[in-house]
């Protein structure tokens, strides 16, 4: 009887026990879950600080523009950089989201798509046939790889297909690890091909909302908000059910395999509580989120204390050179003058009222355009006054863009001529220096004039340039005409667009990429757009401040053939 009583009290004792510790372990599952989502919520607020912090707009404008300057060949450089990231372990996803922000959707994801593949098929190669024994060596170190090369040699392409959609092991690792299993290389390729697919494309979408959300050249409706937002969700819906139909049917791949030990089939099983829903997360887990959580509040920190520097940096490594701008040069009223008038007589006969340019007609005029270079080159521009210098470099800049188009004819941009022959061309002689449309802007007029109207009179042939003035410029008149190049664009719609009651304000992106230069001149951008918008000078005297977005840059040829209402 006493016996029989020790025992039931021990086992009563023993359950206690039991129980105790798997309320322990409950309330240890619980913790971790609870740091895991706390340390997410940090890495969110974070991110959006960031956001707020950094003028992300501004340099995923610059960078669009930087990207269209590539031509054919920003997508073959995106394309290599990935190739090259996937050969050297480098994580592939910033790239595939930069991708959809710069290029948009279809481009962006063409191009990842190929870099992908053709990254995975050369480390796949390097693993077969070029370091074998140094990632067998690495394979040894994951618990995966045993289960899975017994999967594969049982299964062969379709256990790829599996893992790619659904990976128990980092993407860039399995293209190694794969060279060293049975599959044929070109059944791996094809299948890695398809099965990249929907994560490429879920990435890319982000990349393409992100983009559209703070690079916007305009103002987005309600319903095309609401249709990028019902898109995003769509997309992951979609990714998050293949990645588990298609985990589910590893298991069951992996499970049917003969020769697959139950160790072997638990950890690729394992997979399937990786997301903690089964067993919790685990304590390696939830570390590394916190880590990442506290990388990303210092980040943040050191960002809204530094913003304004960071910012100076971007626009600096995309944009145009920031210069400070000053007087260089004095009033000479008896130095010598320069004869403008074959280009005012060009402009007159082949621009018309609005800026539109008649190529055709001034091709047949080309003999006197060159002419009129010719004299720019001759010119003895050290000698010149201050207005006529400014007045020279002006109409420098615009005759040489005349020319360049001409060179280039037929085209439908200016972006259509090759990068090296455009703005970099060192092949225009202005005043004895040999210099680019570039230097000409960059080097000669903008560090030398405290003038930031120029930017409203020098054009580069696009409809989103401001109008070509259907004159030539002239010392005598240059505040007159810059004064009414200025107003002429803050009254059109293509440059500007403000709404009193609302207090929207839309800006050409010749705000954004020469912000500097107006903030020099005027405090701010928009303190520089109200000099020559009355309404919106009220708005700011109300106590208001707009925030500027910027309009979308056309970068048609602005020929007669593509005048539109401005």
């Amino acid at each position: 009887m006493n016996t029989t009583s020790n025992l039931i009290a021990d086992n009563g004792a023993g359950g206690k026990t039991s129980s105790a510790a798997s309320d322990s372990t409950d309330a240890n599952k619980r913790m971790l879950l609870v740091l895991r989502w706390a340390a997410m919520l940090l890495i969110v607020v974070s991110v959006l600080v960031i956001f707020r912090s950094l003028p992300f707009d501004q340099a995923m404008s610059a960078g669009k523009v930087w990207i269209a300057s590539l031509g054919f060949w920003g997508p073959v450089v995106l394309v290599l950089m990935y190739i090259v990231a996937t050969v050297l372990f480098v994580p592939g996803t910033i790239l595939t989201l930069a991708a959809g922000a710069l290029f948009g959707l279809g481009v962006g994801m063409v191009a990842v798509s190929i870099g992908s593949t053709i990254g995975a098929s050369l480390a796949f190669l390097i693993a077969r046939y070029g370091a074998r024994e140094k990632v067998a060596r690495l394979a040894k170190g994951n618990r995966h790889f045993g289960a899975i090369d017994r999967a594969i040699a049982e299964g062969g392409w379709k256990i790829v297909g599996l893992l790619r959609l659904s990976p128990a092991i980092p993407f860039n690792l399995q293209n190694y690890l794969y060279g060293l299993t049975a599959v044929r290389f070109w059944p791996y390729v094809v299948t890695s091909w398809i099965a990249m697919l929907p994560g490429t494309f879920l990435f890319v979408y982000i990349g393409h909302a992100t983009g559209a959300a703070v690079g916007a050249d305009r103002q987005r409706s309600t319903a095309e908000w609401a249709m990028l937002v019902v898109g995003l969700l769509a997309t992951v819906v979609v990714t998050v059910y293949v990645t588990r139909l298609a985990r589910r049917k590893l298991q069951e791949q992996v499970s049917e395999t003969a020769d697959v030990d139950s160790e072997g089939a638990d950890s690729v099983g394992s997979s399937d509580n990786q997301d903690g829903t089964a067993t919790g997360p685990s304590v390696r887990s939830v570390m590394m989120v916190m880590a990442v959580a506290v990388v990303s509040v210092a980040a943040a920190v050191y960002v809204f204390f530094n913003a304004g520097q960071i910012e100076r940096s971007l626009v600096g490594l995309f944009g145009p050179p920031q210069v400070v701008v000053q007087e260089s040069y004095a009033a000479h009223p008896d130095g010598p003058t320069i004869d403008h008038s074959i280009l005012d007589r060009l402009l007159k006969n082949h621009v018309d009222e609005n800026g539109w340019v008649n190529y055709g007609a001034l091709s047949s005029d080309e003999a006197d355009l060159d002419a009129y270079l010719l004299s720019i080159a001759e010119a003895p521009f050290g000698d010149l006054g201050r207005n006529e210098k400014l007045a020279f470099l002006i109409n420098a800049y615009n005759a040489a863009t005349l020319k360049l188009i001409l060179d280039h004819q037929p085209i439908d941009s200016i972006m259509d001529i090759p990068d090296a022959d455009r703005w970099d061309a060192v092949r225009w002689n202005v005043g004895g220096m040999e210099l680019s449309l570039n230097q000409i802007e960059h080097e000669q007029i903008r560090p030398h004039f405290a003038e930031p109207r120029i930017h409203f009179a020098l054009v580069c042939a696009a409809v989103g340039c401001p109008p070509l003035r259907n004159e030539a410029y002239l010392a005598d008149r240059i505040d007159e005409q810059l004064r009414e190049q200025t107003l002429y664009v803050h009254g059109h719609r293509t440059w500007f667009v403000f709404d009193p009651e609302s207090a929207e304000l839309q800006l050409t992106n010749l705000y954004n990429w020469y912000g500097n230069d107006f903030e020099q001149a005027a405090g701010s951008v928009v303190q520089f757009a109200a000099r020559y918008s009355p309404d919106l000078a009220a708005t700011i005297d109300d106590g208001a401040t707009p925030q500027p977005s910027w309009l979308t840059y056309d970068w048609r040829l602005n020929s007669v053939g593509n005048q539109q209402p401005r």
